[in-house]
């Protein structure tokens, strides 16, 4: 009897610290901890658009048909230039970017002649920058002590490089067409 009380103290013993560490649901999986919800924002933007600010390599240029800019920045990568919106305390303070509305335009579309770029080699920069409108409504929003809700229309002009590199591989067609093919696949 007093081997089982021994043992089964040892068990209690050695769960007890499992238990109340959070380890197992029944004792410390039931602790809820907060999370603002600006935190996993930050991480967003931190890992998810890592490519926003790198430059692509593309396939040589065809003397024939020259590349143009047609890939505008899209809305998300718009939005996420923008300055960004303080970070409010819900009821007390908060702020709103409504009705959204971008306009692009396309302000330079130009190649350069080929020159080494190191870990590239030889390339050409295709230069194309954007520029963005942005209109929107902004409301800031109190409820305490008072209520109040204040609505501003708003503008801002943003400027964006789309920029890109092409790899040059010199004046030959054939070359051309199967440098291409090894980048694109076709």
């Amino acid at each position: 009897m007093l081997g089982l009380r021994k043992k089964l103290f040892l068990l209690i013993a050695c769960l007890a610290p499992l238990g109340a560490s959070g380890c197992f649901p029944p004792f410390g999986g039931l602790v809820p901890v907060p999370v603002q919800p600006w935190a996993t924002k930050e991480l967003e933007d931190k890992y998810l658009h890592k490519n926003d600010r790198r430059t692509p390599i593309m396939p040589p240029v065809n003397e024939a048909f020259p590349p143009r800019c047609e890939d505008a920045p899209s809305d998300a990568e718009v939005i996420r230039t923008l300055p960004k919106i303080a970070r409010g305390v819900p009821y007390l303070y908060e702020e709103f970017r409504d009705d959204i509305q971008i306009v692009k335009e396309r302000l330079v579309d130009k190649i350069d002649p080929p020159r080494f770029f190191p870990l590239v080699g030889m390339a050409q920069l295709h230069h194309c920058h954007w520029k963005c409108t942005v209109y929107w409504t902004e409301t800031v929003q109190t409820d305490y002590p008072f209520p109040m809700k204040l609505k501003k229309r708003r503008v801002e002009v943003l400027y964006i490089d789309k920029d890109h590199l092409h790899q040059y591989v010199g004046p030959d067609p054939d070359l051309q067409r199967k440098v291409t093919r090894e980048y694109t696949g076709y």
